[in-house]
């Protein structure tokens, strides 16, 4: 039978003319119901993903445990490197103490200083080995806490997250934490065994050095120190108008010098010789001018043989002047035949100079020394005789008023420096050449201390690998309902698996560590009681292991600056450049402290850097995985066991931290702590069993079957 048709129109989806109400109401409906399903479907898989996150949060809060436990490692490393370092720095800087006799009481208690430093470098390498170790055997519990911690601070809203965390690797070496060098224990032995014999030489050394100091200052004040007042400079301006270079003056024996005075004298007699002239017309005066004249050649010569030589040794040369009449005897003056002779009915007469009106016709010259061995007549007019020629000498000698009274205490003087130089330069020598090698052993032991140095591989050191499930009853359409999607029910439980490693970043705050424990160390006053001057020693060590060589470098010259260096031997300058010249060789690299920041990463990464049973079923798994996306739910039973054999461990009484190690140096105490993650304080190894049961029953309930272990 035909269906009419107008009733078959109005059953049709359409007309001719096109849509119909009824169909496009159909249409409407079911892409409203495609739409919500979509939705629904976005909604289900958006919670669902969820625990990806908290997997993820959970490996890197396990991660950060792992980063603050290289932090404590790199601080025990920083702590025993500035310890050796300080030992052999302070114990240099009391060799250079023992230089100087005013500052051998220092150097005294710089080389206890080191002595004690080494003590305590060596019990905190014990008790940094035994703390580390036992910090690194916590480290499996500390991060499972942390990381459980973390995902059940992410429940709410029908959520209900469990994670435990494994390390990669999960175990690890004892830390040795290697004794220092022999070699600084001999060079501190040796250095304390001849501090006596060094104190000694440079006592000897500073004694006769402090004689020439006074010499030369008894010289230097005699010369042109005591100007205004009487002195060869003043006397050589007043009596022979020199003036400028040919007559300088210095206002510190420092910048004064032997030498001036010796050219100020070669200079002067010409100059005296050139303006000297007769106080007047009488004979009696221009004898006298002539016998000056005949004195200032003399001097003039001899003084110009005079030298003086400078440089590692001092050795000068003052010709002495005759100062009186017996002296001049022994001169040449007294033999040159160079005086007039007159003969008279009796006996010759020996005339002061050619111009003596009783010498006119004369045709010989003769000698002083002629007159005194013959029965020779004195001139009635100029009244020659070898007092007179000594009287020259003896006049501007004796009193202060004579440029020659000056040059002879100059001349004294410089003999006396000479002497005293050459006495102490025996003790002065030895104390080099002791120094000099105790420095060379405190060079190659510091140079050592590069080598001894802390190191770990700890668990996790690889990586962390974080499982996480969230058992919450979320139901699939809560906070979605619609008449479109019906759902009952709830959501089963998702589960996620991450990873994560650590990695560099140069952002500066492990700089910052150890500048705060410089800081803190610094201001130890119980710490600067103890160790006096080598505490700012250690401060500076302390920064050697961030900058290496330049704040190695500023440590001993912040340590020099610190000692009584002035002596006149200068051994101590000496002592103080060749510790730092010797320092300046160890060549200490900077250490490197870029931070370590845990970072997500495919656990495949993780799994295939440890050789762990764990590692090779998780490889496993994941490419059973890959290959039979249905079976992946066996990850947990194979590896949540393992997580709970490593992790559970009780330990008791923790607060905030825990202790590391402590340095003790006479009797000041400062303890390296570790900061405990937050989780550890409220979080129980109870805590972290729950969660691995709660891990295998999730298991249990998808196979329906429990494993036992």
């Amino acid at each position: 039978m035909s269906v009419p048709r107008r009733m078959a129109q109005a059953f049709s989806l359409r007309d001719e003319d096109g849509m119909t109400t009824v169909g496009m109401v159909v249409s409407l409906l079911l892409a409203l119901s495609m739409i919500f399903s979509s939705a629904q479907v976005y909604r289900i898989q958006s919670v669902s993903s969820r625990v990806q996150s908290v997997a993820d949060a959970g490996a890197l809060a396990a991660g950060n445990v792992i980063a603050e436990f290289m932090v404590a490692v790199r601080v025990c490393d920083s702590v025993a490197l500035s310890l050796s370092l300080t030992s052999l720095t302070s114990t240099g800087l009391g060799i250079v103490a023992c230089c100087v006799p005013g500052g051998q009481g220092v150097g005294a208690k710089l080389l206890e200083a080191g002595a004690r430093v080494a003590d305590a470098r060596d019990s905190f390498s014990k008790t940094a080995s035994e703390g580390l170790t036992r910090v690194q055997k916590a480290l499996p519990f500390l991060a499972a806490a942390s990381a459980a911690s973390v995902a059940q601070g992410n429940g709410s809203n029908g959520s209900d997250y469990t994670a435990l965390a494994l390390l990669v690797p999960d175990s690890a070496e004892d830390i040795r934490v290697p004794q220092e060098d022999a070699r600084a224990k001999q060079a501190r032995e040796d250095a304390i065994g001849q501090a006596e014999e060094v104190k000694e030489l440079a006592r000897r050394a500073e004694e006769a050095a402090l004689r020439a100091q006074d010499a030369k200052q008894r010289a230097f004040d005699h010369d042109c120190g005591a100007r205004p007042g009487w002195c060869m400079a003043e006397r050589a301006e007043t009596l022979a108008h020199m003036t400028g270079a040919q007559n300088p003056v210095f206002s510190s024996v420092d910048a004064w010098s032997f030498s001036v005075a010796l050219r100020r004298a070669q200079a002067y007699y010409p100059a005296r010789l050139a303006v000297e002239r007769p106080d007047d017309g009488s004979v009696q005066a221009q004898a006298q001018s002539a016998l000056r004249k005949r004195f200032y050649t003399y001097a003039a010569k001899e003084v110009a043989r005079g030298y003086v030589r400078e440089g590692d040794s001092f050795e000068a040369l003052f010709p002495h002047l005759p100062a009186n009449t017996a002296q001049m005897r022994e001169t040449e003056l007294f033999a040159q035949a160079v005086y007039p002779v007159s003969v008279t009915d009796t006996s010759p007469t020996l005339h002061a100079w050619d111009g003596c009106p009783k010498a006119a016709g004369s045709t010989s010259r003769a000698s002083l020394r002629d007159m005194e061995a013959g029965a020779w007549e004195t001139c009635s007019e100029c009244g020659f005789t070898a007092a007179s020629l000594g009287k020259v000498a003896a006049a501007s000698t004796s009193i202060g008023n004579g440029f020659e009274h000056h040059y002879e205490q100059v001349a004294l003087a410089a003999e006396e420096y000479q002497k005293a130089l050459e006495e102490g330069a025996p003790a002065k020598r030895e104390a080099k050449s002791r120094v000099t090698k105790l420095l060379d052993q405190l060079r190659d032991a510091c140079s050592s201390v590069g080598a001894f140095r802390i190191d770990a591989d700890p668990p996790g050191g690889k990586g962390v690998v974080c499982l996480a499930v969230n058992t919450g009853p979320d139901a699939p359409d809560k906070g979605f309902e619609s008449a479109f999607v019906q759902a009952s029910g709830q959501l089963g439980c998702r589960v996620a698996i991450s990873a994560a490693t650590l990695v560099a970043d140069p952002s500066g705050e492990g700089r910052s560590v150890i500048a705060s424990l410089a800081d803190g160390l610094a201001s130890d006053s119980a710490l600067a009681g103890v160790l006096g001057a080598a505490a700012g020693v250690w401060s500076g060590a302390l920064s050697a292991y961030a900058d290496g060589q330049s704040a190695l470098d500023a440590a001993v010259r912040e340590g020099v600056g610190g000692l009584p260096l002035v002596s006149a031997s200068g051994l101590g300058d000496w002592a103080a450049d060749a510790l730092s010249d010797a320092f300046r060789t160890v060549g200490l690299q900077p250490a490197n402290l870029d931070a370590l920041r845990p970072a997500t990463v495919n656990t495949a990464h993780v799994a295939q850097a440890g050789d762990s049973a764990f590692c090779a079923r998780l490889l496993e798994v994941k490419r059973q995985a890959v290959e039979h996306p249905f079976m992946s739910n066996d990850v947990f039973s194979s590896v949540v066991g393992a997580v709970r054999r490593d992790v559970l461990q009780r330990f008791d009484a923790w607060g905030d931290s825990m202790e590391v190690a402590t340095i003790s140096i006479g009797g000041a105490q400062v303890p390296v702590t570790v900061a405990l993650p937050p989780a550890v304080k409220g979080f129980a190894s109870d805590a972290i069993g729950a969660a691995a049961d709660k891990l295998l029953s999730v298991y249990a309930s998808v196979t329906g079957s429990r494993q036992w272990d």
